[in-house]
């Protein structure tokens, strides 16, 4: 037996959970997606997408050790507000999965996610993908980090973010010590990924100058 749920309750849960801002996405926006990556490959009978987002602070892009640390701590996060989240809708009697932002498989030797949460992100009206191929959100910028909840519920979905960023700017594509920017089409994930390191068995990440260098990296309208 499943209880009503709408959207406004399944973003009260989120809010509860711990997140900053809640969107929700049909799964049926995610049809350009490659095959095996679909909400629906992930969750049979999935008919919504709730992505939920919490900001990291400003402080975490003084140096790569604050930010590493900051980053491990966000993701831990983001996983148990899915979880929460998810699991209050499953209460209602609806099926619910939750996505890391660390979960995935690989793929010709590279990595992916379950679903790509920052195209998931801007589908559900949290903000655009600039040319950094980072989430720009109005409110936090590029400080968001990001998961899901893949769910059979039948949610009214949000509008997309009506917002223009980047234009004529091309700080980060000339500033990325690896150039993986430079195809306006691809992310260069494999040369993103040299400045990802293990140092006393613990991740760290030496450049996150994509996040630093942006106009709209503390938000659209954002005081520094």
């Amino acid at each position: 037996m499943t209880n009503s749920l709408s959207s406004e309750i399944v973003k009260e849960y989120g809010l509860s959970a711990g997140a900053s801002i809640v969107g929700i996405a049909a799964s049926s926006d995610f049809d350009s997606a490659p095959d095996g990556f679909k909400p629906k490959d992930v969750l049979g009978g999935c008919r919504s997408v709730i992505v939920l987002g919490s900001p990291h602070p400003r402080e975490a892009l003084k140096n790569s050790v604050d930010y590493t640390d900051c980053r491990n701590a966000m993701l831990s996060k983001m996983t148990d507000i899915a979880q929460k989240t998810a699991k209050r809708i499953m209460t209602a009697g609806y099926k619910a999965k939750a996505i890391s932002g660390s979960g995935g498989k690989y793929l010709n030797g590279e990595h992916f996610g379950h679903i790509s949460l920052k195209h998931a992100a801007e589908l559900a009206g949290l903000g655009v993908i600039g040319k950094n191929y980072l989430l720009i959100s109005p409110e936090y910028g590029t400080l968001l980090w990001l998961s899901a909840v893949l769910t059979d519920a039948d949610l009214i979905p949000d509008k997309k973010a009506q917002i223009s960023v980047c234009g004529s700017c091309n700080k980060c594509v000339e500033v990325c010590p690896s150039k993986a920017l430079g195809n306006s089409t691809s992310f260069g994930k494999k040369e993103c990924a040299k400045f990802f390191t293990m140092e006393n068995k613990k991740f760290a990440i030496k450049c996150f100058l994509c996040r630093t260098v942006c106009p709209y990296r503390f938000g659209i309208k954002a005081e520094e």
